[in-house]
């Protein structure tokens, strides 16, 4: 977050996440929210619309954070298989203290335009990705008979199994799931012998 933006502002938006992250988007209320940062409604209405408008403004935090230390990942003079292994710690440490109601929030059953939102901002994120694992693959640090097609397909799907009951019974919690599917993923990418 900018050291520039207003204290209240900061305020509101870190008392919402910490809301969020325990209880969901859905059964927060403004009035907590405002009652957590210790501000009036007025003065979150100066901020934000809505309860929608801060979530995305969130979801947006989130995601410059995470492109931020993937992109410092990414950077390391180190081997690739390492950068895929703080990629998926990157990923746990993302997803630790989320609840199943803010996850349930973001995939199942959210309001629309936040949903759509977490969905644009995640095909971009997906994209940045998949460009670096191009490049990956010409130097060899990806197998060279898997199609780039096939991962951008399979990264964009692994959202929409985090929304299938089924698949989520399986596991104590949402977390457990992603990073399965993220093991899964990466672990399955890696040339045979590393």
């Amino acid at each position: 977050m900018s050291r520039h933006q207003n204290p209240k502002k900061l305020q509101i938006i870190q008392s919402a996440r910490a809301l969020f992250w325990k209880f969901g988007m859905k059964r927060v209320s403004i009035e907590e929210i405002c009652r957590e940062a210790n501000v009036s409604k007025m003065t979150y209405y100066k901020y934000f619309r809505n309860k929608n408008d801060l979530a995305m403004t969130i979801l947006d935090i989130i995601q410059h954070e995470g492109v931020k230390k993937y992109k410092s990942i990414m950077q390391q003079n180190i081997p690739f298989e390492d950068k895929v292994k703080q990629t998926i710690q990157l990923k746990m440490d993302g997803t630790n203290n989320l609840s199943p109601e803010f996850l349930n929030d973001l995939h199942l059953n959210g309001d629309p335009e936040v949903k759509a939102h977490f969905h644009k901002i995640y095909q971009e994120s997906i994209q940045m990705v998949l460009n670096d694992y191009i490049e990956a693959q010409k130097r060899g640090d990806i197998r060279t008979d898997i199609e780039p097609k096939f991962i951008l397909y399979f990264l964009n799907h692994m959202i929409e199994m985090t929304d299938n009951d089924q698949l989520l019974k399986l596991y104590k919690n949402p977390q457990d799931m992603i990073m399965e599917l993220t093991n899964f993923f990466f672990y399955g990418i890696m040339p045979k012998g590393k």
